[in-house]
């Protein structure tokens, strides 16, 4: 196996090549277009249309690759008993044209797709038919339009080892490139030894993890009235936890070559992260006996962030806590959170050309697999 230099310069260790191929599925997808006359689709996906953002760093050409969007598939919302128009995000159904087109306006030149899920209290046969159709679709999308989409597979997660099947037969069958998880699971932490078969896998496989957390449902009641805290703040203080548990109970170490992306820049965890250095020292009496090998801050710069934070004071901290090499576009689109994704990068004061391309799309080409060269 080929290997390249790990996105972390701090590192050494050589980080395996991600070779995706073609499949059955994506050959099927591929002749399925074909038949219904979609090669003018893609022709006009693989185009620069007036229209569309080129970005530049230093006068070279940036390949920007988003980490964090969004789709959904009706029809398994309605397998689940749920409905298209509850869902946020204008288009959030729609993976064409007019994706594309808003891609192109902010300069995103890819986006890797994922799924929230909503199926991790489904019953067994229910939640393996949503990922199975979730997976196909997803497939079928980055076959379309191979140049702006690659896509993340979903896995039913409560069931560790459906999860596995699903993550082996989304990387190798259908050509996905990790797989998009919440930040807990129906109510239980990741650092569970229930789902160490799921994190050995991800690991040997050498994909990419998103996490995207799902609230807090445990303070529903303090979260609601104005402001939207549910999200506002349960969703980031979500990723803190779940990033907490996965440090402190040793799962890292457990896993150290271990891929994880966390949104939204990490949750809170980043903000505050040297008060985990000194918890059990202020406080040894709640130490179970985990020893971890090294300080809890220093696992923040194992892991990978988006850049969905909303100043550049706080790219500039952030990039500080865990390294510049350690982050990658975040719009979470087509939420509008943040419609200038790329301007927060290329305009926050204090980063060199270098670690700009490498915010915009070098990380994430290397972690995803696809090849950094605009064509």
């Amino acid at each position: 196996m080929h290997t390249h230099t790990d996105p972390n310069q701090n590192s050494n260790v050589p980080m395996p090549e991600i070779v995706f191929t073609g499949c059955e599925v994506l050959a099927a997808a591929r002749a399925k277009t074909q038949a219904q006359a979609r090669p003018a689709a893609k022709k006009k996906a693989r185009s620069k249309p007036a229209g569309r953002r080129i970005v530049k760093v230093g006068g070279r050409r940036v390949k920007t690759i988003d980490v964090h969007a969004h789709c959904v598939i009706p029809e398994t919302l309605a397998l689940c008993g749920r409905s298209l128009e509850d869902q946020r995000g204008p288009g959030i159904d729609e993976v064409g044209a007019r994706r594309i087109r808003e891609m192109d306006e902010q300069g995103i030149d890819m986006e890797a797709l994922s799924i929230n899920p909503f199926w991790y209290r489904t019953e067994r046969d229910l939640a393996a038919e949503v990922v199975r159709i979730q997976n196909e679709k997803l497939a079928e999308f980055c076959a379309t339009y191979p140049d702006r989409f690659v896509a993340f597979a979903s896995v039913a997660l409560q069931y560790p080892d459906l999860a596995v099947q699903q993550l082996v037969d989304g990387v190798k069958r259908l050509g996905l490139r990790g797989a998009a998880v919440g930040a807990s699971v129906a109510g239980e932490e990741f650092s569970d030894p229930k789902f160490h078969p799921f994190w050995a896998k991800a690991q040997e496989l050498g994909v990419l993890i998103f996490i995207h957390p799902q609230s807090t449902p445990d303070l529903a009641n303090r979260l609601r009235g104005n402001g939207w805290l549910a999200n506002t703040i349960g969703n980031p203080l979500d990723t803190t936890i779940a990033l907490s548990h996965l440090i402190f109970e040793g799962t890292l170490d457990r896993f150290p070559k271990l891929k994880i992306c966390s949104a939204h820049g990490g949750g809170f965890l980043p903000s505050y992260a040297p008060r985990s250095d000194n918890c059990l020292r202020v406080a040894p009496d709640m130490d179970t006996g985990v020893k971890l090998k090294k300080k809890p801050t220093e696992y923040l710069r194992d892991m990978y962030y988006d850049t969905l934070v909303f100043t550049s004071e706080a790219l500039r901290h952030l990039a500080a806590e865990v390294g510049s090499n350690r982050l990658v576009i975040g719009t979470d689109h087509p939420i509008p959170w943040q419609s200038k994704s790329v301007d927060h990068i290329l305009k926050a004061p204090g980063f060199s050309a270098k670690e700009r391309r490498m915010m915009l799309g070098e990380t994430a080409a290397k972690l995803l697999g696809i090849d950094p060269v605009v064509r």
